[in-house]
């Protein structure tokens, strides 16, 4: 897709956070979530990679905008490791927002911060073997422990990924129930975390900590609605935004297609956007 033609908001309120990006770029955020949008989903997540074209975008766009975060569920190390955002020339202000917010990678120090193991977290990851064993779940599916901050369970590689994400729904919310946590649906993948963060709180804490002016906000699937609603809820309050949809497969939620103000072909789309911004900003 050609550079000129992937900047071209469909709604007014769009074409309004895109002109205020392009007007003052020394206040604007751009933030982007990560698996989907800056790395292709994999059968694997922990073989999740940024995308050849990220890293080189996000460093010509950096020094033209007031900051670029990246919004994950992922342990904030661990997205910093995936995505090869450490040391590299011209992301010296990256900051990545790490188990929804929870924990904070700054490249300037190059240290995360974060808060100890949940209990709720400690518990349910001890349980989650014997508890899916019971109920007959464990052909496909897989855990992944984020780090004692969350824990989530995959079903990708079962032969009906999606009745086997329908199946687990019930049990594993009460088992989070039971423990104080919350369930955060994503791609065939059930999220079991301490409840009172998401990217949407995250998000919006960094742009009113920063005083932002404008934000462009990208993301692909359940989680990210959040971030979506908080967008949505500032433009309110005045401050411009761009939502743009990661849509590189039937598996994108409608939602999020719905609430978009561009759409882009999966991390490749997202790529060019980056690199669209950084033309008009040079």
């Amino acid at each position: 897709m050609a550079s000129a033609d992937i900047l071209t908001p469909r709604t007014p309120e769009g074409k309004e956070g895109l002109a205020a990006l392009l007007a003052r770029p020394e206040r604007a955020v751009v933030a982007l979530d990560f698996d989907g949008t800056l790395a292709p989903i994999v059968p694997d997540p922990e073989q999740a990679r940024a995308h050849p074209g990220a890293v080189p975008a996000l460093a010509r766009l950096a020094p033209k905008v007031a900051s670029i975060i990246v919004v994950t569920g992922r342990p904030a190390g661990v997205a910093v490791r995936y995505g090869g955002f450490a040391g590299v020339p011209g992301l010296d202000h990256l900051v990545v927002l790490g188990h929804y917010g929870a924990e904070r990678w700054d490249a300037h120090s190059g240290e995360v911060r974060a808060p100890g193991a949940h209990p709720g977290v400690t518990a349910v990851r001890a349980e989650l073997p014997g508890h899916l064993d019971r109920i007959g779940a464990w052909h496909g599916t897989w855990i992944e422990d984020k780090g004692g901050r969350a824990v989530a369970v995959h079903t990708r590689r079962t032969e009906d990924p999606d009745a086997a994400f329908e199946a687990l729904r019930g049990p594993l919310t009460e088992l989070a129930d039971a423990h104080g946590l919350m369930i955060e649906p994503g791609r065939y993948v059930l999220e079991l975390r301490p409840p009172g963060m998401d990217k949407g709180v995250a998000l919006a804490a960094y742009l009113r900590e920063t005083k932002a002016g404008s934000v462009l906000y990208a993301g692909d699937d359940l989680g990210d609605l959040a971030a979506f609603a908080a967008v949505v809820a500032l433009r309110e309050e005045g401050l411009p935004g761009l939502l743009v949809a990661s849509a590189g497969a039937a598996e994108t939620p409608p939602d999020l297609l719905d609430q978009a103000d561009l759409s882009v072909p999966g991390p490749e789309g997202v790529v060019s956007v980056l690199n669209a911004l950084a033309d008009a900003l040079d």
